[in-house]
C-alpha cells in the first residue's frame, strides 16, 4: 500500500505565544515530553518495519507545538529519510530551531512546511533560516495566518524571499466576514492560491482518501479518519494499514483545513500541488 500518515504526539507546547494560537500558552511537563519522545520513537520503529510488508510511506509531522526544538523530531526525520520505502518526510515548523541536522539529508525525500509568525521572530532571522534550506536544496513552503496586523510583515517577507519559494496565507476564519473586498484582492496578490484555503468545502457524505490511504495518527497509535472527526478507526500498532484501510465518506458538514481537504479527490488539488501536496508547494514553485 502507498500511504500518507500524519503524526501528532502528546506535545502541546511552543516556544512562541501567538495570540491566535492556543498552544503557545502551555508548557509541557517533563513527563509529557518523555511520553511524546516515546511515541515518536515507537512510530519511527513501526515505520521502519513497514518495508518488509511492501508498504511505501509519506509522513508528515504536525505536532500541537514546535517539534524541532526537541532532538527526537530531528532524529525521526533523519532516520525516516534514510529508509528506502519512505518516499517523503515533512514537518510543520516555525524554523526557530537550529537546522544543522539537515546537512546530508536527501532533498528528494525531505521537505518543510515553515510558518512565519510576525511579532514572534524578526524577519531577518526567519529569512536566514529559510535561506539555509534554500541553499541546501531542501524544498519548503512558507506560510502565515492572514490577520490584518500581519499584512505589512507578510508583504515584506514575500519581497525578501526568492521568487520560486511559495508563500501561502491561511485565511483567518475565526470571525465571519473578516475580510473586505480590498483585503481579498491584496491576499490573492500575495498568494495566487489563497482562494483554495479561504473556502470551506461541503464534505458530508463525500468520499475522501482519509481513512483509505491517508491516516491521522495520534501518539499512542490511535488512528482517526481525520483529525476533525473524533471517531477512532483503530490502532496503528495493533491493526496495521491493511485492516485500517477502507473507503469512508466524510462525517463532517464542511472541511476547512488544508491537511484535510487536499485529500478530497473531487477537488483535484493534486493537479495544482502535484508531488508537493504534502508540504504545500504547488507546481512551478518547487524550490530545488
Amino acid at each position: 500500500m502507498k500511504a500518507v500518515l500524519y503524526y501528532r504526539g502528546t506535545l502541546t507546547s511552543c516556544n512562541y505565544d501567538c495570540p491566535y494560537c492556543p498552544f503557545g500558552k502551555t508548557r509541557d511537563s517533563a513527563a509529557t515530553l518523555a511520553k511524546d519522545r516515546e511515541g515518536v520513537e515507537r512510530f519511527v520503529q513501526w515505520a521502519g518495519d513497514q518495508g518488509k510488508s511492501g508498504h511505501r510511506l509519506s509522513i508528515f509531522f504536525n505536532p500541537y507545538g514546535e517539534g524541532l526544538t526537541h532532538r527526537w523530531y530531528k532524529d525521526a526525520i533523519t532516520t525516516l529519510a534514510g529508509m528506502e520505502h519512505v518516499d517523503k518526510v515533512a514537518i510543520q515548523t516555525n524554523l526557530s530551531a537550529r537546522l544543522d541536522f539537515t546537512a546530508g539529508l536527501d532533498p528528494a525525500k525531505v521537505a518543510f512546511w515553515a510558518t512565519y509568525h510576525p511579532g514572534q521572530v524578526e524577519e531577518e532571522r526567519f529569512l536566514a533560516q529559510c535561506m539555509k534550506l534554500y541553499n541546501s536544496g531542501i524544498p519548503f513552503s512558507v506560510g502565515s495566518v492572514g490577520v490584518r496586523s500581519a499584512f505589512p510583515a507578510i508583504t515584506s517577507l514575500r519581497t525578501s524571499l526568492p521568487e520560486d519559494v511559495y508563500l501561502w496565507i491561511n485565511a483567518y476564519k475565526d470571525r465571519p466576514d473578516y475580510y473586505t473586498a480590498e483585503d481579498l484582492a491584496y491576499l490573492r496578490g500575495l498568494d495566487p492560491h489563497f482562494e483554495i484555503n479561504a473556502t470551506d468545502y461541503e464534505s458530508l457524505g463525500k468520499f475522501c482518501s482519509a481513512g483509505s490511504t491517508v491516516f491521522y495518527v495520534q501518539g499512542a497509535g490511535l488512528v482517526k479518519r481525520c483529525y476533525k472527526d473524533r471517531g477512532v478507526i483503530g490502532n496503528l500498532y495493533r491493526d496495521g494499514l491493511e485492516v485500517l484501510s477502507a473507503k469512508r465518506a466524510c462525517r463532517m458538514n464542511v472541511c476547512d483545513c488544508y491537511i484535510g481537504y487536499i485529500h478530497m479527490p473531487h477537488l483535484e488539488l493534486q493537479e495544482i500541488y502535484g508531488s508537493g501536496l504534502l508540504e504545500r508547494i504547488p507546481y512551478g514553485d518547487m524550490n530545488l
